[in-house]
């Protein structure tokens, strides 16, 4: 299939990762019947999808965002990570439609206001989530966790490709700490792309030295897209300098 003719580069900001620098993505609508076939080519090149538009980071004088994915069929859950999956065997797993409601506007709505209320989140009403979870192109879902008195204590926004799942935005019950939900969502979409064959979780960016991003070396044998493809990214990766 043919690229689309246009792409458009953002104004430069402020990183809301990295203090001090700019940040600048180029960006195209994924549009018409050819969505996912589309938004498969432009995750291979390191875009990420927001609404109804694929980005990328194309930042002056900085290439810090790493595009990050999860090898599912080598991948073996640690020690402490097994403990998470055990901590949360109660929860009741399940696929639903992309549809936004009240219930999981105030879940987002707190997970946001406890982890991220610097940032431009904390300010998303329940119309801007609403578009969040139903302005796709692809093939969009919500999994979701519930325990059993029907409680909702995290989800997970996903998009489906031809190999493998992209995580969109997570969010979970920030008060619930010794469950660990960020780990186990992770984890479970592991587990749901083992089972259907597919084999890569797609995990967003990472930033080495980033705090909020290091957990994502967690999830071993992780790969970055680097000049020369896809490579495996070790733990003691988080070291380095961003």
């Amino acid at each position: 299939m043919k690229l689309p003719r246009h792409f458009y580069r953002m104004p430069p900001r402020p990183c809301p990762y990295l203090p001090g620098r700019t940040e600048q993505n180029v960006f195209t609508e994924l549009t018409g019947t050819d969505g996912n076939a589309l938004y498969d080519i432009l995750t291979h090149a390191g875009f990420r999808r927001s609404h109804n538009i694929a980005y990328r980071p194309t930042c002056p004088g900085c290439n810090a965002c790493v595009s990050v994915r999860v090898a599912v069929a080598q991948f073996q859950a640690s020690r402490s990570q097994r403990r998470v999956m055990a901590a949360n065997a109660d929860l009741i797993g399940a696929e639903q439609p992309a549809c936004a409601s009240a219930e999981h506007y105030d879940l987002f709505a707190a997970y946001v206001a406890s982890r991220h209320n610097d940032g431009e989140m904390a300010a998303m009403g329940p119309a801007d989530f609403t578009a969040m979870v139903e302005e796709s192109p692809l093939s969009t879902t919500i999994v979701e966790h519930r325990d059993p008195e029907g409680r909702l204590h995290a989800a997970c926004i996903v998009d489906r490709l031809s190999d493998g799942a992209s995580a969109v935005y997570s969010y979970f019950d920030t008060e619930q700490a010794r469950r660990s939900l960020g780990t186990f969502l992770v984890l479970d979409l592991i587990r749901r792309c083992n089972k259907q064959g597919l084999p890569y979780l797609y995990l967003g960016y990472w930033i080495a030295g980033g705090r909020k991003m290091a957990y994502k070396t967690r999830f071993q044998p992780l790969e970055a897209l680097g000049p020369d493809g896809w490579a495996p990214i070790s733990p003691s990766a988080n070291r380095s300098a961003a």
